[in-house]
């Protein structure tokens, strides 16, 4: 069975930093490309980053440009996304994708709340 595992969410004051990994197992990260959404309670899921397959091609929510990055590592088969300079409207709860044709697996989520 296939399992996306997300780490690295917490409380953090405006201002930070948090790193949020998502590891894969039973999947091979390579063949898919990967993606960070998040959500609040009340709203859909919207999608934050993606990060393509061979290219590594990345594309960014207008909201979080300039201040997160996702990356992967193919070998440790893991996703991650940094997320710098924090505001309180980014608390949510942050999943990561990993989507190949009409295939999509999903992780089981991570908090992330911005509050001082």
């Amino acid at each position: 069975q296939v399992q996306l595992v997300e780490s690295g969410g917490g409380l953090v004051q405006p201002g930070g930093s948090l790193r949020l990994s998502c590891e894969g197992f039973r999947v091979s990260f390579s063949l898919y490309s990967l993606s960070w959404y998040r959500q609040t309670p009340g709203k859909d899921r919207e999608l934050v980053a993606y990060i393509g397959t061979i290219s590594g091609s990345t594309s960014y929510a207008d909201a979080v440009k300039g201040r997160f990055t996702i990356s992967r590592d193919n070998v440790k088969n893991a996703v991650y996304l940094q997320m710098n300079s924090l505001k309180p409207e980014d608390t949510a709860v942050y999943y990561c994708k990993a989507a190949l044709v009409q295939i999509n697996y999903w992780g089981q989520g991570t908090q992330v709340t911005v509050s001082s």
